[in-house]
């Protein structure tokens, strides 16, 4: 085993100049408690050069890999070795990321010369905030932005507001963006802002009532700095950069996961003290000003009645708890909710969800937002994985946008009208 970790290791340097040229996500089966043990092994090292796409370690579901090149041979006769099963679910992690890329500077030329917005494409960060500009102004009785503070690199971090009137009234959150190389939940997040915008005009059912009894606050973008970070051209490295890009105690190793430094059993299971991992904390409970704004401005709010997050991938549909396997007080009726949100999603395109808690369905995750808005008496409170289940993970193709989006409304709408029927 040690052998095989120093090998991984030494190739991984190789490696670090070589962008993903050749790597591949493997899909990984444990088979056994050892195998199980094994793979949390791999994940601690944070010199293996491996890049754990998923983790939630067990024998009911596997584990994406993205596996450098110059590893992968190490990496096949590590598993083979070990009988651990595994698959090939993307062959050549490069070969997305240059298509990605060109269709995003098709599509840059497209809208200069067309002075469109194209939602089936993704976008930067300050095309996005231009966007929200448009739309406010297209839309200034309904929609206002609020700007809730500065980001860790001073940027500013923006909520569009949807109200009919009045002040503090009871109100939905729902977020995207928080890990920041997952691109389709920024992008879905743009959509939604657009369709609610459009069916309260239109007065298509039933975003008129929920208006009516509610305001609705959409974030797109949670984690600005991460996000842009993935956008930088042409290094292609930073495109699966998932944390924000804080300073941390290893000038090597920067960026907090924002995912797990909300004051929700923080630094309990599936978070890191390792500044170099994946999953690392912080420091402290909501060390960093992002969270930090997000939590103070749905405190001070102190009126939400549903909280929503938007995550890719995995095709998930999750209520509490992450950071136990202790069902919630209210499991049995967010179970329920999950579940019709689930079947109306899955009336658009026949795309098929799993529902059940953070611990169960996906991994533990401690100090994470829904535990956090939930603990704070946010009843309704939910995470969703968006498309795909692995075909492409983080790197799904732009056509698939708006059909990700619209299913995804599905879901979103009906929980909103159950929320305004369930007052509490």
């Amino acid at each position: 085993m040690r052998l095989y970790l120093a090998v991984f290791v030494l190739l991984a340097a190789v490696h670090c100049e070589e962008l993903f040229n050749g790597d591949q996500v493997l899909r990984i089966h444990a088979e056994s408690e050892n195998h199980v043990q094994i793979l949390k092994k791999l994940d601690r090292d944070v010199n293996s050069g491996l890049d754990f796409w998923t983790h939630g370690f067990s024998t009911e579901r596997p584990v994406d890999i993205r596996v450098p090149h110059s590893s992968l041979h190490a990496v096949k006769d590590f598993l083979k070795v070990n009988n651990i099963p595994f698959t090939v679910m993307i062959s050549d992690v490069q070969e997305l990321l240059v298509r990605e890329r060109e269709e995003m500077v098709h599509n840059e030329e497209e809208e200069r010369r067309t002075k469109s917005f194209n939602f089936a494409a993704y976008h930067d960060l300050e095309t996005i905030y231009n966007f929200m500009d448009t739309l406010v102004a297209s839309h200034s009785n309904l929609i206002s932005k609020v700007n809730i503070g500065s980001t860790y690199e001073n940027r500013p971090m923006y909520v569009l507001k949807f109200s009919t009137g009045g002040v503090k009234r009871p109100a939905v959150w729902i977020d995207a963006g928080i890990h920041a190389r997952e691109w389709v939940s920024h992008a879905t997040a743009v959509w939604l802002a657009d369709r609610i915008a459009t069916d309260f005009k239109e007065n298509r059912a039933p975003v008129p009532n929920i208006l009516s009894q509610m305001d609705i606050y959409l974030m797109i973008v949670a984690n600005p700095d991460g996000y842009v970070f993935t956008h930088r051209s042409p290094n292609e490295f930073y495109r699966l950069w998932r944390k924000n890009r804080s300073a941390t105690s290893n000038p090597k190793c920067h960026g907090v996961d924002l995912n797990r430094n909300w004051d929700a059993e923080f630094g309990g299971p599936g978070a890191s003290d390792d500044p170099c991992a994946e999953d690392y904390r912080g420091p402290s409970a909501q060390s960093e000003i992002e969270v930090k704004n997000l939590a103070d401005f749905i405190t001070e709010h102190g009126n939400f009645k549903s909280f929503m997050t938007l995550h890719s991938y995995k095709q998930l549909l999750m209520y509490p708890y992450g950071y136990s396997g202790t069902d919630a007080p209210d499991r049995t009726e967010l179970h329920d909710v999950a579940s019709q949100a689930s079947k109306a999603l899955n009336s658009w395109h026949g795309t098929v969800y799993k529902v059940g808690s953070i611990f169960h369905i996906i991994e533990p995750a401690s100090g994470a937002s829904v535990d956090w808005a939930y603990q704070r008496g946010i009843k309704y409170s939910f995470a969703f994985e968006l498309r795909d289940t692995g075909e492409y993970g983080f790197l799904l193709p732009a056509d698939q946008i708006v059909s990700t989006a619209r299913e995804t409304w599905y879901a979103l709408r009906y929980i909103m009208q159950y929320v305004c029927d369930h007052p509490y």
